[in-house]
């Protein structure tokens, strides 16, 4: 499958509250969500030929918890690892939308 700036798709949001209430009833105890702020987002965006961002799932030794990995994405399919690299977004719990219908 071809990568290109268009990947991936909508989904409604019946579809998302599925998808959460899932991995929450799969996994109780691991993080519910991350939020990374739109600057840190357009930092990886804003790099010469990025199409996109690859999400890795990681694992934070130290926490014990799980943890999102985001690396820019070339035109060619390939991770700019040699550019912006993030991680340590803001977990939920603690900082949550305690009113998202995803919760």
């Amino acid at each position: 499958m071809a990568l290109d700036s268009t990947s991936g798709e909508q989904i409604t949001l019946a579809e998302a509250a599925t998808l959460t209430r899932a991995f929450r009833a799969k996994f109780p105890n691991e993080i519910k969500a991350s939020f990374i702020g739109a600057d840190n987002i357009m930092l990886i965006l804003h790099q010469e030929d990025c199409i996109g961002i690859r999400i890795y799932n990681g694992y934070d030794e130290t926490e014990r918890t799980m943890s999102l990995v985001m690396v820019g994405v070339d035109s060619s399919g390939v991770d700019m690892t040699s550019g912006v690299i993030l991680d340590r977004m803001i977990k939920c719990p603690t900082v949550c939308d305690l009113t998202s219908a995803l919760m």
